[in-house]
């Protein structure tokens, strides 16, 4: 190809079908704009380095193995489910599954134990993606009998050793990431993408909890919907909170308030308008108001 040819860049995108998987993730998750914009980002070098590959031009691989930093409930293995699907469609792994393990999953008890549960694990994860949550709980330095270390070795084998097989996304609290990647800077240096992901608002988990409701084919009413924001102020202040978590437990919990209320009202006859909606009152027996 001489330099005047040219290559329509949006034709490429949309025959990879990589905006469709992106408006998904608009669909599916409220606000986290500077997580799609990220995501954006990621799939537009990884594009633009595929079409340089296919032309011949020099260009090193992009680096694969991620970070998702944030607090609980914050969207991160829906982020990763979709990139992995990203990671497919642009030919960077084979299958794109996810693999979603945690500590217990690669590290063993005793003496020999831990290799070949890790090595079990990342053979179902290749040619797809590893997400390995709250990874920091593989790093026990203040246990010399510990073995997440070994996971560690392993792992850091695979991602120099199998990149063209393997992406893995390390992900928990930033804080302690970032003290796990400073324990570990070989493990550090592999991680090329870092995504940190902001806790949602208050007003952003009413959004997500009527989805929730709606899904399920309940609603609020207006004075519902206003106890539940007030519920979200109060909740975000208190210990384990837990993002959109935190929000499907109210919601179950609202549920099962407005069925003993039904349950409680005797042989009066409820109509579908009463078996669908999640009043205030169920909401407002919660503890947290009564403790405020």
């Amino acid at each position: 190809m001489s330099g005047s040819e040219r290559l329509n860049l949006r034709e490429e995108y949309e025959k990879r079908q990589i905006q469709e998987i992106l408006d998904q993730l608009d669909r599916d998750l409220v606000g986290l704009v500077p997580v799609k914009t990220r995501l954006k980002e990621i799939a537009a070098l990884l594009l633009i380095h595929r079409l340089r590959k296919a032309l011949g031009l020099t260009s090193t691989n992009p680096g694969l193995h991620m970070s998702f930093t944030g607090s609980p409930g914050t969207g991160k293995t829906t982020v990763a489910l979709k990139m992995a699907d990203i990671l497919f469609r642009l030919g960077y792994i084979k299958k794109g599954h996810l693999i979603t393990v945690t500590r217990d999953d690669l590290v063993g008890q005793y003496i020999g134990h831990t290799a070949p549960k890790t090595k079990e694990v990342l053979k179902r994860a290749m040619g797809g993606v590893l997400f390995i949550d709250e990874a920091y709980y593989l790093y026990k330095p203040d246990n010399e009998r510990d073995y997440g270390s070994e996971a560690i070795e392993i792992l850091l084998q695979v991602m120099e050793n199998q990149r063209e097989d393997l992406v893995i996304i390390f992900a928990g609290y930033k804080e302690r990431m970032d003290a796990f990647y400073e324990s570990n800077p070989g493990l550090s240096s592999r991680v090329a993408n870092h995504v940190d992901f902001p806790d949602y608002t208050a007003e952003e988990l009413v959004i997500i909890a009527k989805a929730m409701v709606a899904e399920q084919q309940y609603r609020l009413t207006d004075e519902s919907t206003a106890v539940l924001l007030d519920y979200i102020r109060l909740r975000k202040d208190q210990p384990h909170f837990a993002n959109a978590r935190s929000v499907r437990n109210a919601i179950d919990r609202a549920r099962m308030r407005q069925a003993n209320r039904m349950f409680n009202a005797g042989d009066r006859m409820l109509t579908k308008n009463d078996l669908v909606t999640i009043q205030a009152e169920d909401l407002l027996k919660s503890r947290l108001f009564s403790s405020n």
